[in-house]
């Protein structure tokens, strides 16, 4: 077994993937809740995507010695990080083009079985507009720097795709 395939399917790759996730996901209650920078409709959706990498990173953790567990926890990485990928693109279009023709809702649309801008308002309900750009970081903005990190995640999808979906080898 080689040493990538030895990661792929460790306890600590799985880990570092919750870890980023989560990191990702305190940013953005402290740009929230500290920096009182008020979070879009898009945002909200991004957030929720990068829920899905945690998510998966904690399906990882707990199940990387069973490759079943190791493929749903790559499946669901791969859906949030393309999803994730595909909203922060749209939101940097509407942030560089603004169109009074291309706009965001100003709720979520959640299914009815789950309104989490109501159950957990303080993360999931959006009070800024798209178009909005309330921080920079090097002249890159929030939604840019989201292009990266889901791109960042699905390029080590790529990496350890086939890696962490081989056999379990027994010593």
């Amino acid at each position: 077994m080689s040493a990538l395939t030895r990661f792929a399917q460790s306890r600590l790759a799985w880990t570092i993937l919750l870890l980023t996730a989560l990191g990702l996901e305190a940013c953005a209650l402290f740009f929230q809740h500290v920096m009182k920078l008020d979070p879009c409709v898009m945002c909200i959706y991004q957030r929720l995507a990068v829920l899905g990498v945690l998510t998966a990173g904690l399906i990882g953790v707990v199940g990387h010695q069973f490759r079943l567990l190791r493929f749903l926890g790559v499946l669901l990485w791969g859906v949030s990080a393309a999803w994730g990928l595909k909203l922060a693109l749209e939101l940097v279009e509407m942030q560089t083009n603004p169109s009074p023709f291309s706009t965001c809702s100003f709720l979520p649309e959640f299914p009815e079985w789950m309104p989490l801008h109501e159950w957990f308002p303080s993360v999931f309900l959006p009070t800024g507009m798209c178009t909005d750009i309330p921080w920079e970081m090097f002249g890159i903005t929030m939604s840019q720097w989201m292009v990266v990190a889901f791109s960042t995640y699905l390029i080590a999808l790529v990496v350890f795709i086939i890696p962490a979906l081989m056999p379990t080898k027994k010593a």
